[in-house]
This record gives C-alpha cells, structure tokens and sequence, in this order.
C-alpha cells in the first residue's frame, strides 16, 4: 500500500481535529492541506512502519503553532483565522484544549495524546485537569437541539443540562428548527444531518444563519461525508456515538470560539 493510501483514511478525522482547534473549516483545512504539501515533498516525513495515525495528528499539531507564527509575522489574511485562535487559547494552556480535544473527541489514550503533543503522561493528565476547570468557568448557553430521534434527543437533552447549559427547544424537522431558532434566539445549535421528515439538517441551519449568527456542532453517524474540505462544511463536527465527555469537549470548544458566551 502506498503512502497516500494509508493517509487517505484518515484524512477526515484530521480535518476534523484541525478545525476545532483553530475554530473553522478554511483555518482546520490549512492545517491539513500543509501536512499534505510535506509528505509529498518528504516522504520520508513519517514512519510507515510506526503508528501513522499518530505521528499524523503530531504533524497536524506542529503546523497550528507553525502557521499562527507565520500568521502573526507575515500578516497572511488566510491565515487570520489561526492567528486569533492561538490568541484565544493563549488565555489558558493552548496544549490542555488541544489535549481534551485528542482524548475526548479523536479517542487517544493518554499516552497517544503526549506523544502527540510532546508530553508525559502525567502532563497529559494535568493539562486535561486544567482545560476542565476552564469548561466549569465558561458562560452557559442557551441550546437548541435538532434531532429526529426521540432517545438521542433526550439523551443530548439530559447531558446538556448536566453541564449546566440551557435547553431551549428540541426540534425534529427543517421547519421546526427554523420555527425554535427564531423564537428563542439559542447561543448554540446542536444538529443532527438527518430529520423526520427527510429534510437536511444542513439545510435547516444554513436557513438559521440567514438570520441568526450562532455556533453549530453537528452530529452524524458518517462524519468523513461533511470532512471531504470539497465545499463549505461545518467546523465542529460530532461522530455517532458518542460520550458525554465527547459532547462536553465539543460544546466547550465551539463557545471557547464565541465572543459572546466566553467571560473576559
């Protein structure tokens, strides 16, 4: 198998990682796109006979403190992105979100997570302990869900009010998402792909954000379908299924992105 055949799986996943630590899909998929340009230049770049998934993740990690100095000398508009999200996650240890986030969303364990970000275990261990404390302190939200399937509504529901956040609405369909988000204006919307009656959640949230300037998470069982970087896509994304440390990880990290649900 070659190079490019072994990486190509993982494409998606890093996408996703390189998104919700730089806060959007053009910033997360400049990340990726210059792991890319290296391999290619260098093959040599990785170990294939070593675990290529990490040493992936540990490119995608090195270039987001690469591209925000880059950012930050050169003044690259395209790069503006990463250069105000290396600002914000200055505010506290950018490597404890970055560590969460690995544990959390992407499943390493906490020895895969140092050895991505360059730290022992008990570091790792620390880091977590620190980016948590940071999620206690964060402002709560007002949430709408958009989900067709009464259990996982529910379950989304219980473990958003476990975190402390408020939920306004649950909605099942294209038209009810609408009818909720321009009622109660939510700090946050929570979107699965698929609804009840066959219309695209998508399509649901793009029709919100005609009016209504708020973050999405969505959640779907296909993630690598809205990773391809072939369109506009969503920054943060959520994979079925999932923990509720998963979901507590991902709502963190996209109002950590929101002037106006982080304290100053």
């Amino acid at each position: 198998m070659s190079l490019g055949q072994s990486v190509a799986p993982h494409l998606p996943y890093l996408r996703r990682y390189g998104r919700s630590i730089s806060g959007s899909q053009q910033s997360g998929d400049a990340l990726v796109a210059r792991l890319l340009e290296t391999l290619v230049a260098n093959p040599g770049a990785v170990d294939t006979g070593g675990d290529l998934r990490i040493q992936l993740y540990r490119m995608v990690h090195d270039n987001f403190g690469l591209m925000a100095e880059q950012a930050a000398a050169n003044g690259d508009a395209a790069l503006t992105d990463i250069a105000i999200a290396d600002a914000r996650l200055r505010r506290i240890p950018s490597l404890a979100r970055q560590a969460l986030l690995l544990t959390s969303v992407e499943g390493f364990s906490f020895e895969d997570t140092g050895r991505i970000i360059g730290r022992d275990v008990e570091a790792v261990r620390a880091l977590i302990s620190d980016a948590t404390d940071e999620i206690d302190r964060q402002t709560r939200a007002r949430i709408l869900i958009i989900e067709d399937e009464p259990i996982i509504a529910m379950d989304i529901e219980m473990i958003v009010r476990e975190l402390g956040h408020d939920v306004v609405g649950v909605a099942t369909t294209h038209r009810e998402a609408v009818d909720e988000a321009q009622k109660h204006q939510p700090g946050l919307v929570l979107a699965d792909i698929q609804l009840a009656d066959n219309s695209s959640g998508i399509e649901a949230v793009q029709e919100i954000l005609t009016d209504l300037k708020v973050p999405v998470i969505f959640i779907t069982a296909f993630p690598e379908r809205l990773l391809t970087g072939d369109r506009p896509e969503p920054a943060f994304l959520l994979t079925k299924p999932y923990q509720p440390a998963t979901l507590r990880a991902a709502i963190s990290q996209v109002l950590f992105f929101d002037e106006s649900t982080i304290p100053a």
